[in-house]
């Protein structure tokens, strides 16, 4: 039996330093240069959610998100990392305002001449169902500032799992410019379990992990065209990518091709489930003469 079926060396493996496994103040800190970098609204400032408590929840004190300055390769950068152990990476009014709030302020300083590069490490199943409205509200407010930089920076997002990135802000990932997954991770309006309870079993077997990553995971994402860059399990690889996305040229973001998007889905709107396969070879870079980006 071959011990090694992937073909990579195991000093490989261990030489690498695991993203998935670092915490959201980890990833932050592997992907920003070494010096200069600061936390802005960190654990000492006890910004956490007043909603909480009142439901009987221990709150965090970021609530969930960790927001870092510093620079990406000498160019001034901010990264938001969500992180994914506290509720899910769950979006609520502070951890929500958070973003939003960076977003903005990176903006302004992209307006005033100054361009700071936003990267989104989006570990989340979407809005905190305990400050639903609030989530929602704050959600929409993060899209705004998504769509305003990215006239004048690329916005980047990085989904590496295992929570993956699901709800109102998959559709924040969908608004960015570039879009980074490793293979664990997994991209989607809902996520298999919130579809296998809401339609069903036969529908979508929340616990078939190779339906669920043929559909949703990150190598089908990128092969489908809806994510730009697929890499290991390394945050060097994710920097590295991140990097080659800061200075590459500009180019249409995916929401502004809405003809592109209708003709895709023509192509399946009558037809019966697909396989992943199928959907590779109607989506893919070399069908019907797209870039797959």
């Amino acid at each position: 039996m071959n011990a090694n079926p992937s073909g990579v060396a195991g000093g490989e493996v261990l030489a690498r330093d695991s993203f998935i496994e670092m915490s959201a103040r980890e990833r932050a800190r592997s992907l920003l240069d070494p010096d200069g970098q600061r936390e802005l609204l960190g654990p000492f400032d006890a910004l956490y959610s007043p909603w909480l408590p009142r439901q009987g929840i221990v709150p965090q004190a970021d609530d969930g998100v960790v927001v870092l300055r510093g620079h990406l390769g000498g160019r001034a950068a901010v990264v938001l990392a969500l992180e994914g152990r506290f509720q899910g990476g769950s979006i609520g009014e502070v951890c929500g305002a958070k973003i939003a709030g960076s977003l903005e302020l990176a903006l302004r300083d992209c307006e005033a001449g100054k361009p700071v590069l936003p990267v989104l490490l989006l570990e989340t199943g979407g809005v905190r169902l305990q400050e639903a409205n609030l989530g929602l509200a704050v959600i929409a407010e993060i899209q705004s500032a998504v769509v305003a930089l990215r006239h004048h920076v690329p916005v980047t997002a990085v989904v590496a799992g295992m929570v993956g990135c699901f709800g109102g802000m998959s559709l924040v990932a969908g608004l960015c410019s570039h879009i980074i997954m490793t293979r664990q991770a997994r991209l989607g309006m809902n996520g298999p379990e919130v579809i296998e309870q809401e339609a069903g079993i036969e529908e979508l077997d929340a616990g078939d992990r190779r339906l669920v990553w043929g559909l949703i995971g990150g190598e089908q994402r990128v092969a489908c065209g809806l994510a730009d860059a697929l890499v290991d399990d390394d945050a060097a690889q994710v920097r590295a990518r991140l990097l080659e996305f800061a200075h590459a040229p500009a180019r249409p973001p995916r929401s502004s091709r809405v003809r592109d998007w209708r003709a895709r889905i023509e192509q399946v709107a009558d037809r019966p489930q697909l396989g992943a396969d199928e959907l590779r070879a109607l989506w893919g870079p070399h069908a019907g003469g797209r870039d797959g980006r």
